[in-house]
């Protein structure tokens, strides 16, 4: 049997140029018919009706990727909610049966269908009208919502009574006059915070942004005026029990995962549990996987309209039978459409191979130009542009042990396989000059000098002024971003650290560290001059590849190839290449195919290697996670459809976007260490989330909050207003939406400018080292001590131990001025802190501001207005803040972040 579809003609009428717009379509039931819901009331939803919902969105390789959710209200018929279901199915074979189908429940709605309707969905009572609304002039109905969740938020409208109200969610009472948010005391800041979203949609939507908004914490009533009249609205105050039940129900993956055939008649065969593989799967079968907390349905690519109803149904049936019909999520797929979700309870699930839309395009163009009479063999590459100024300064370290040596940067910077490096690079920003720390891992280097290379990486990070990304990369796998930094790069094999010299002593190896005399075979590759490389590759046949040139050296001759489908920018740059490696040489040009025998015989003999041509790939759509990690046990969650709001400062998040990944870290998240962020990073690669099998030596960013680079923030529409706020979550949405955010934003950071770029004539930048090794700019690091610097207590990566001690004299941590360092600024307000070295600067008052104990406190009765309540302890005199903490300034920021709140907590300070 053949794949299904349906043609044109049996094409239901409101399913007509469906999925061929990005964006949101949405029918509802009326008359046992779907009608198209009007833009106007899209993302209102009656509780007795049933809806179908597409959301299209077109991807970066060319394809649609279509989602269908069937929307089904309380009160919502038996009929219409069979019928959403149907039609649900009939749009999936109507787009090509290449959709994921969900069906939603109202008040357990996915978190990918809430993302749809930011910030929430409120379920209106009544049935859905296709005739024009008459407007409601009746009194205005006081209402209760109960809310649930940190990023997707969950809104149910409760009986409005006194013992609807509990400790685990948060409220909102919605009156005429005043909205009241009522925070249950086990509710976390992040979903206090998402409330306030939708008490903001509430003020705009039903009072034309016209009332006040009191905020209620639970248990407390005394001098609270608004409390008072919150409680009036239930007959008075009285406690609320403690055993007091959630709204939401609590969901818990069963230890189990059964995989079930579908027979024709309905009926459920059990074919395995635990270990399943792809090849259980049939084409003319349906099948039920039963994961406890979700269903899914899979349908064969073969199978007919008929067998998929019945499969739906059936599983329905057995969700009910089995009381979780409300409890379960049921997602339906067919064939070729698989979730990551579901792919990863299969074992060695294969590699998908997506339609090559992207390169076919460009073909087709090419074809297109040269049937009009245009020499044309292809479009050009759309190369990588830069998102940063890339004429900046450069400073490069090679890694020896608990040593570091400055590596000239002249003409070209030379790397070698079997070491590791850490690359520094300022650059002017939108307001102050910018830092990035890359630690470069040679491919072929030891585990241990790569730990080194990381704490390296870290302390130069803790003794730069700012807070500057950190990155590590791995040879073979660099982003295009940093071969633009580094400009001309020859990468050569062997190495010049004291490990791998005693390495090949010990074992008796050759030494094939490549000194400029020694065969060697280079694969240059590139842009243009300002990005272009030369990597040592292996010295045989089978290391060509007809998309590139190559330089093949041998102690009698140089030779250069060029492969059948370079182009003459790539000549350009082999014989740039050729001036940097040997520039005395006389090189023998040779064309692919022209080969002589000298030729092969210097690469041990003619051999296969690729002669297709290599197109680069599209960019795949980035995906953002919340983690969270403890003990080993890594959890991602992602976040559909992400904006900067969900970027929340409690919470550190992973932006995958496949080639490279960034590990964005929260002020007031719990990743206490530049190392805990890496780790992170690594942590999540090791998990697939999406089951793309991404490698290990994928490119790890880690941003911090309030520092985000613009190849960061390009993936958001970005609002630097609100990346520059204080206080958590809560604190900064209740400011925006009382209008006082001057109170929360955080001062204007200093525009230093440690580096200056210098362009050359030629738009290359000014080599930072001198021929003689003389640092033309000082380094925080190089400044130290000349050409190398050691520590005897280098920070390894897997020590537990959180404070980093700096490896540079004269250096502090006090200066790295990271959200999540283990030390903190011991200053407000963005002034200066006093200069930290000396004995006598220790208790140095560390803000401008000082004021008693008893105003800042976080309980005062007359407090402070305009100081950073998340820094309160920076506004004590010396004296009082010794006398709370017991200890110096010094001391205290040398403590682990979560030993400073608890000590700030038990003072009222936090």
């Amino acid at each position: 049997m053949g794949t299904m579809s349906i043609s044109t003609k049996d094409t239901d009428t409101p399913f007509l140029g469906a999925g061929t717009k990005a964006g949101l379509e949405i029918w509802c039931s009326e008359n046992l018919q779907l009608v198209p819901v009007p833009k106007s009331s899209q993302g209102k939803f009656f509780s007795g009706s049933a809806y179908l919902v597409l959301h299209t969105a077109f991807l970066k390789d060319g394809t649609a990727q279509h989602d269908i959710h069937y929307w089904i209200g309380n009160h919502a018929t038996e009929v219409d909610s069979a019928m959403a279901s149907d039609k649900a199915l009939e749009l999936d074979m109507t787009l090509g049966s290449c959709t994921v189908q969900y069906k939603e429940i109202q008040g357990q709605e996915t978190e990918k269908f809430l993302s749809y309707f930011k910030p929430c969905v409120i379920p209106v009572e009544g049935v859905f009208s296709s005739r024009t609304e008459q407007s409601d002039c009746a009194t205005y109905k006081v209402s209760l919502l109960a809310c649930k969740g940190d990023h997707a938020v969950s809104v149910k409208e409760v009986p409005f009574s006194r013992s609807s109200l509990n400790h685990t969610d948060v409220f909102i009472l919605d009156t005429a006059s005043k909205i009241f948010l009522f925070c249950g005391y086990k509710s976390s800041i992040q979903e206090r915070a998402k409330a306030l979203e939708v008490v903001q949609f509430i003020k705009e939507e039903k009072h034309n942004a016209n009332c006040e908004v009191a905020t209620i914490e639970d248990g407390k009533f005394v001098g609270d005026s608004d409390a008072g009249v919150f409680w009036s609205y239930f007959g008075g105050y009285a406690p609320i029990p403690k055993d007091s039940p959630s709204f939401f129900q609590r969901q818990h993956d069963v230890p189990s995962v059964r995989l079930f055939w579908i027979t024709m008649q309905g009926k459920l065969s059990l074919c395995a549990t635990e270990l399943l593989n792809r090849e259980m799967l049939t084409r003319d079968k349906c099948y039920m996987l039963d994961c406890g907390v979700e269903a899914f349905v899979w349908m064969g690519r073969s199978t007919c309209i008929t067998e998929r109803k019945t499969s739906i149904s059936a599983t329905e049936d057995f969700l009910r039978s089995e009381g979780r019909s409300t409890g379960s999520y049921l997602t339906v797929l067919t064939d070729g459409s698989e979730t990551p979700k579901f792919r990863s309870y299969f074992y060695g699930w294969p590699q998908m191979e997506k339609p090559k839309l992207y390169e076919e395009g460009r073909g087709k163009v090419a074809a297109i130009f040269k049937q009009r009479g245009y020499d044309v063999k292809e479009l050009p590459e759309e190369g990588f542009q830069p998102y940063i100024d890339c004429s900046g300064t450069v400073k490069v370290w090679r890694v020896d042990g608990d040593k570091l040596h400055v590596v000239l940067v002249e003409k070209e910077i030379r790397m070698f396989s079997s070491d590791c490096y850490i690359v520094q690079y300022a650059y002017p920003g939108m307001e102050r000059d910018e830092n990035i720390l890359y630690t470069w891992l040679g491919h072929d280097s030891s585990p241990e000098y790569r730990v080194d290379a990381i704490a390296h990486m870290i302390n130069v990070a803790n003794s730069t002024k700012g807070v500057p990304v950190l990155a590590q990369i791995i040879e073979g796998k660099e982003p295009d971003q940093f071969f633009w930094i580094m400009q001309r790069l020859v990468v050569a094999k062997g190495g010049m650290s004291t490990m791998y010299k005693n390495f090949i002593a010990e074992k008796g190896i050759t030494d094939e560290t490549y000194d400029g005399n020694k065969t060697a075979l280079f694969r240059i590759q590139g842009t243009c001059p300002l990005n272009m490389q030369a990597i040592q590759v292996n010295q045989v046949s089978s290391s060509l590849n007809s998309s590139y040139c190559y330089i093949l050296q041998t102690l009698a001759t140089i030779f250069t190839w060029i492969g059948n489908f370079t182009s003459s920018r790539d000549h350009d740059l082999l014989d740039r290449m050729l001036e940097l490696i040997n520039p005395t040489g006389q090189p023998i040009s040779l064309r692919e195919g022209g080969e002589p025998d000298e030729f092969w015989l210097a690469l041990g003999g003619k051999a296969e290697y690729p002669r297709e041509k290599e197109i680069r790939k599209h960019l795949e759509d980035p995906h953002l996670f919340v983690c969270h990690s403890s003990e080993g046990d890594f959890k991602g969650k992602e976040i559909f459809n992400f904006t900067q709001d969900d970027l929340t400062t409690e919470d550190a998040f992973i932006l995958d976007c496949h080639e490279e990944i960034y590990v964005w870290i929260g002020c007031h998240s719990d990743v206490q260490s530049k190392q805990q962020a890496l780790k992170l990073g690594l942590k999540y690669l090791e998990a697939d989330i999406l089951a793309q099998r991404l490698s290990l030596e994928t490119p790890v960013y880690v941003v911090t909050e309030r520092h985000e680079p613009q190849f960061f923030t390009r993936f958001f529409v970005w609002d630097s207003s609100k990346s520059n706020m204080y206080g958590n979550s809560f604190e900064r949405k209740l400011a925006l939406l009382r209008g006082k955010t001057d109170k929360l934003e955080a001062p204007t950071r200093n525009s230093w400018r440690t580096y200056s770029p210098e362009l050359k004539s030629n738009g290359s930048r000014r080599a930072s080292i001198s021929s003689n090794g003389t640092a033309r700019s000082v380094s925080p690091a190089s400044s130290a001590s000349g050409s190398q610097f050691s520590s005897q207590n280098i920070r390894r990566l897997s020590s537990p131990i959180p404070f980093i001690k700096p490896m540079l004299s004269g250096s502090s941590p006090y200066h790295s001025g990271s959200g999540f360092s283990t030390t903190d600024p011991s200053h407000a307000g963005g002034t200066n802190c006093s200069q930290i070295g000396g004995d006598d600067d220790d208790d140095d008052d560390a803000s401008s501001l000082i004021y008693p104990y008893e105003r800042v406190k976080a309980a005062s009765s007359d407090p402070v207005k305009g100081i950073d309540i998340t820094k309160r302890e920076t506004y004590l005199s010396k004296e009082e803040f010794r006398e709370k903490f017991g200890m110096t300034r010094k001391e205290f920021y040398q403590l682990p972040k979560w030993r400073q709140n608890k000590l700030k907590i038990s003072h009222n300070l936090f």
